[in-house]
């Protein structure tokens, strides 16, 4: 295990904590990337986690009562944070609509055609970031990948054949090993690294012409998850959820077949979110 997974795994106990920390609590693992904020790990697994709760009719009355703005504090916030999130601008998910949250919204408003492309969270606003966010519940694939007794994956039926290709590609990378760079020289390696993998197997999926390090992993493709396929990445790791399931060079959630440092299937499609890091997610268009 490369000693970034170890300190990963050692992070891992205190992270978990934050993991189970419901949206309504107002989990908040602020973090700065330049000028735009994005969400940390734990903030976007319990936002994803409770993505059901968010689109309950109970809960969406709680939002449109008030126009949202700068400066205002509440359970609307959370909630509005939490939606952001979800539709791809990584929000802190905190219950205080600072500036952070304003950019979030202008974001949204301007990638929608929204006028005026400003912070305020609107009556029309809330009804596009609803309806972004049912589309993105009722797009979500019923059936996962499954991961085989000798560690390989398999599509669900019906899967598109990029995500055929992508799960291919990965089952011909589970029994290398971890290194630092791997991938990114050159397509095949005895030893890759995390975003080394993630591009090895968008690569494999026509979807990736030339690797990317974590970093450039951050802009790639669309925000948000996908439905079949998502990138997760800070500048210090990434990794692919396709179908369901992780394929990730970090053991959270196994099964580590075969045993090594490699990239290999994880179960648990968020289980790396428990490292705290700050993570973007992305997904390839229509996918």
């Amino acid at each position: 295990m490369s000693s970034l997974d170890l300190q990963r795994v050692a992070r891992r106990a205190g992270a978990s904590a934050l993991i189970a920390t419901a949206v309504f609590a107002g989990a908040s693992t602020a973090a700065t990337r330049g000028t735009r904020p994005a969400s940390g790990g734990a903030a976007m697994a319990a936002t994803v986690k409770t993505a059901g709760t968010l689109t309950r009719p109970s809960t969406q009355r709680k939002l449109g009562v008030r126009m949202l703005r700068q400066g205002l504090h509440g359970t609307d916030v959370t909630i509005l944070q939490g939606y952001l999130t979800i539709a791809g601008y990584p929000t802190s998910v905190d219950g205080d609509f600072g500036p952070a949250t304003a950019t979030s919204v202008a974001d949204f408003k301007q990638a929608h055609a929204m006028t005026p492309a400003n912070g305020v969270a609107g009556a029309n606003f809330i009804k596009a970031l609803e309806s972004a966010i049912s589309a993105y519940e009722s797009d979500v694939p019923t059936a996962t990948t499954t991961i085989n007794p000798d560690g390989t994956a398999t599509a669900p039926a019906g899967a598109p054949d990029a995500v055929v290709a992508a799960i291919t590609a990965a089952n011909q990378i589970i029994d290398t090993s971890y290194c630092v760079g791997g991938g990114h020289g050159k397509w095949n390696s005895s030893c890759y690294d995390c975003s080394g993998s993630a591009s090895y197997v968008l690569h494999g999926a026509g979807l990736l012409s030339s690797s990317e390090d974590s970093t450039g992993l951050e802009t790639y493709g669309q925000p948000g998850p996908g439905k079949w396929i998502s990138i997760y990445s800070d500048p210090s790791h990434a990794f692919i959820v396709i179908g369901g399931r992780a394929f990730d060079t970090a053991d959270y959630g196994g099964p580590n077949i075969p045993s090594g440092t490699g990239p290999r299937w994880r179960s648990n499609p968020l289980g790396n979110l428990a490292d705290g890091g700050n993570y973007v997610v992305r997904h390839p268009p229509g996918l």
